[in-house]
């Protein structure tokens, strides 16, 4: 079964973290929401032809610290582009669904076993 695990969206990106049975469907997948995103906005702006959400990347879990810290990367972004002081601050994000399910001390927790630091810059590393 194909899972949602995080995400975020922001003004001009979004971060999301999924698990999928078949990774060959990603491709697939991130052209549909693209362009159905794409059109929308367009015509909300009366623009055709804009690019909007057009490249995406993947990047495969490799450990449990990984995706912890990864769900931590998603969560703390609109942090870090200076956007809201606090994750919970901001409202597009699935840090709320986590402070509902686990609470507040399992995310605190979560992000002091896995701080983000200079997370991206070795992808292999982890």
């Amino acid at each position: 079964m194909d899972t949602i695990c995080a995400w975020v969206v922001l003004p001009n990106h979004y971060h999301l973290l999924v698990y999928v049975e078949n990774f060959d469907v990603l491709g697939e997948l991130f052209r549909r929401i693209h362009g159905a995103f794409s059109r929308q906005r367009n015509m909300e702006d009366n623009i055709t032809k804009r690019k909007i959400w057009y490249r995406w990347s993947d990047r495969a879990i490799r450990s449990e610290r990984h995706y912890y810290t990864t769900i931590n990367y998603i969560h703390y972004n609109p942090v870090k582009h200076s956007l809201v002081k606090s994750p919970y601050d901001w409202v597009e994000s699935s840090v709320h669904l986590y402070l509902q399910t686990f609470g507040r001390q399992w995310l605190r927790d979560c992000w002091t076993q896995y701080p983000v630091q200079d997370y991206g810059k070795d992808w292999d590393n982890f």
